[in-house]
């Protein structure tokens, strides 16, 4: 099993737990901060789903993918949900959601922060990409102080709220990337992901943060 447990100054990423399931909800149910993501909000039983799936990742071998719950430093409560799934070719790609009272904080810019400390200094990947709404102004400022790089648009990407609409990707490479100061060294993790993935998702967005 791949535990996960990655500490920056004000956040923590740790594995998803049963008891994370309402917490969850309040973030995936709400239509405010799903609003730029690519599925609509989610019931209790698909966050449930969501749950139980990450838990499951974490016992895969190879681990292919890293559903987490974000919380505050010193804190256990669930405030968001970050995800990495790996790719061929040492890459990844990376999604997160933070609760509505999270957002305009900076916290957005830590999670990223911390899925590459994940990416390239737990597991060795090159490159790590995220994709955001066309209309998510705020996850643009957010992907862009991290040191991603904007690629380009991918045309109906992907279909949601009963239409098709737009990707812009970003990108950051491992020798790109500059770590924040306070990021604790990920000695909490095992690497053993493969560069594959493992079942065909929804890609990942990323939310409001900051």
């Amino acid at each position: 099993m791949t535990s996960v447990h990655l500490a920056g100054p004000r956040l923590v990423l740790r594995e998803i737990e049963h008891e994370d399931t309402d917490a969850l909800l309040a973030v995936y149910g709400d239509p405010e901060a799903t609003r730029h993501l690519s599925f609509e909000p989610r019931t209790r039983d698909q966050v449930q789903a969501i749950v139980d799936r990450s838990m499951q990742s974490a016992t895969d071998s190879p681990r292919t993918e890293y559903g987490l719950a974000v919380t505050h430093l010193g804190d256990h409560r669930l405030i968001g949900y970050a995800r990495l799934a790996t790719e061929p070719q040492q890459a990844a790609t990376i999604g997160f959601a933070l609760h509505q009272a999270e957002w305009g904080k900076g916290l957005g810019t830590e999670t990223v922060h911390l899925l590459c400390a994940l990416g390239f200094n737990a597991l060795g990947l090159h490159r790590i990409w995220a994709a955001r709404s066309p209309l998510n102004e705020a996850s643009a400022r957010t992907l862009l102080r991290v040191g991603m790089t904007e690629e380009g648009r991918i045309r109906d990407h992907v279909f949601v709220n009963g239409a098709w609409r737009d990707s812009i990707t970003y990108s950051v490479l491992e020798h790109e990337w500059t770590p924040i100061e306070g990021l604790r060294a990920p000695d909490a993790i095992v690497p053993d992901a493969t560069k594959a993935l493992s079942r065909d998702d929804p890609p990942d967005d990323v939310s409001h943060g900051g």
